[in-house]
């Protein structure tokens, strides 16, 4: 007598497939930590877009310089006055729209440049492949800080697209690196032998049939990512050679009150609380990816 018909394996094949998207959304609903982190990180974003509706004040403006420079928390500015009398409510509402754009447009430079990089050197593979990863290596060999400070030492007065750029341009070397190895470890594959068998060109079989299968990765990657490159403009923009002023970001708003910062407490509490909010959430949810990825294959 004939067995049972196999339920779910015919069931499973008849679903469509996920796309990369929906995997990742579906990833971050089902542990209750990243739904929270989601919701907490989806506020900071909203406030950031709605800075110009909701700040109270224009974040450059100085009122009074003398009157009202230096003024603690109250009513009328709930996170106090900077020392040139700025509103430091607005300017971190502000702060967090320019933080959060720097951070996901650096970080989709370096996933850009680490995909592609890593991807070619992978598939090509030989000669190619070896000088590639030589050049990788001599990169990966100069700390990232380091390169940065000698980039922005040498040019103070960069807007802030060429920052961007200098940020996602220093970041996807280890990305490319992690991609060269999944891209290594698939090129053989029934699948991949397959479309090389059907005439598909290299660039097909690396588009549709080897990036949609490093979507782990690449999701874990820009999340980190974009949490690193916040702390890392934070701490340039402390420095004085990262935002210029008088535009808001987290880590400048921080440095007007360095000097003083038992006595202008809230001007390093703030921006500084909103920091690490950011980059918590970013970072459970990251772990969330991970683990569901992880599982899946």
């Amino acid at each position: 007598m004939p067995g049972p018909t196999p339920v779910s394996a015919t069931s499973s094949a008849a679903r469509p497939r996920e796309s990369p998207l929906a995997l990742s959304v579906r990833a971050l609903l089902r542990k209750r930590s990243s739904r929270i982190a989601l919701v907490v990180l989806a506020v900071i974003v909203l406030v950031g877009i709605l800075a110009p509706l909701i700040a109270p004040y224009d974040p450059a403006a100085q009122p009074d310089i003398v009157a009202l420079k230096s003024q603690s928390p109250s009513l009328a500015h709930p996170f106090g006055t900077d020392p040139y009398s700025r509103d430091v409510l607005s300017r971190v509402l502000y702060g967090a729209r320019l933080s959060l754009v720097i951070g996901v447009l650096a970080t989709f430079v370096s996933l850009t440049f680490g995909v592609a990089y890593g991807a070619i050197a992978g598939y090509v593979g030989g000669m190619l492949d070896a000088v590639m990863m030589r050049i990788l290596d001599a990169f990966l060999s100069i700390p990232r800080l380091l390169l940065l400070l000698g980039v922005l030492v040498a040019w103070p007065h960069l807007s802030i697209a060429p920052l961007i750029l200098f940020l996602g341009l220093t970041g996807w070397f280890g990305l490319s690196r992690i991609v060269r190895g999944q891209v290594l470890a698939l090129k053989h594959a029934e699948f991949v032998t397959a479309a090389r068998a059907l005439g598909a060109s290299r660039r097909r079989i690396l588009a549709r049939h080897l990036l949609p299968n490093l979507v782990s990765p690449i999701a874990v990657a820009a999340t980190i990512g974009v949490g690193h490159v916040i702390v890392l403009e934070a701490g340039l923009s402390f420095l004085g050679i990262g935002v210029p002023q008088p535009l808001a970001s987290w880590g400048n708003i921080i440095q007007d009150g360095a000097d003083q910062v038992a006595t202008l407490w809230w001007m390093s509490l703030f921006p500084g609380l909103f920091m690490v909010l950011t980059v918590m959430t970013l970072n459970i949810l990251a772990e969330a990816l991970r683990e569901f990825y992880e599982r899946r294959s």
